[in-house]
């Protein structure tokens, strides 16, 4: 059974728009989803019109490695998905993550595709059909099983950014056997609305490449604010 967890802050819409469009809410594999939300939202999270397998949890700290450990703690099911409030999954979600992890895998990815349908966008969604250097971005939406996550110790909390660059590099000195699907997500590309093209792909190749390095994840949070303009996400 299957555990999604969707950390938010100020995702209204996302969700909303998420919820309403989802045709995996009603698997029978899907056991629950867990909007984790940070304690600095401002959203009335409670009035989202959504499935009784969603549950709110108020979490207690901040930070997206934050509010995905504390729900990991409190999911039922025995794999875990992490997924962003404004991506939106395939019709094959949860069949995809099923047969990958009944099938020699313990984790994986969704390649993904841009919801605007341009020739640079789908120059950079292309890489995410397969491994390179930016495999394991949270966009990409991971999926694992739970006690593989609980033993690489889950998210790290002090990484503020790339926590999940920080998790794959971890699972790849560790040997988690994992897959990436190819069946595209369908990602936002607000960022690009707010940032030139090449302003926003400089800046992360420049932000992966000092995370390679060690940069503290402090630093590589203040650094990408003032590269690049953050979109309002509600």
């Amino acid at each position: 059974m299957i555990s999604i967890i969707i950390p938010v802050y100020n995702e209204f819409n996302n969700l909303q728009r998420l919820f309403s469009v989802a045709c995996f809410l009603e698997h029978e594999e899907l056991l629950e989803i867990i909007v984790a939300v940070s304690p600095v939202n401002s959203d009335t999270i409670e009035l989202l019109e959504c499935s009784h397998k969603v549950k709110i949890l108020h979490c207690k700290n901040k930070g997206r490695a934050a509010q995905m450990n504390e729900a990991s703690a409190k999911a039922l099911g025995k794999s875990l998905v992490f997924l962003h409030a404004d991506v939106l999954p395939p019709k094959e979600f949860i069949e995809n993550i099923v047969y990958s992890l009944k099938n020699g895998y313990d984790a994986g990815f969704f390649s993904y595709k841009f919801d605007k349908d341009v020739w640079y966008l789908k120059i950079n969604a292309s890489f995410t059909a397969k491994d390179g250097l930016f495999t394991g971005g949270g966009d990409q939406c991971l999926f694992i099983k739970k006690d593989t996550f609980d033993v690489l110790g889950g998210f790290n909390e002090e990484q503020v950014l790339m926590e999940d660059f920080e998790f794959f590099g971890r699972m790849k000195k560790q040997n988690v056997p994992y897959t990436i699907v190819n069946n595209d997500l369908v990602v936002s590309s607000r960022k690009y609305d707010s940032n030139s093209y090449l302003r926003v792909n400089l800046s992360n190749f420049l932000l992966v490449i000092l995370f390679k390095f060690g940069y503290p994840g402090n630093k590589l949070k203040t650094l990408h604010n003032k590269l690049i303009r953050t979109p309002y996400n509600g």
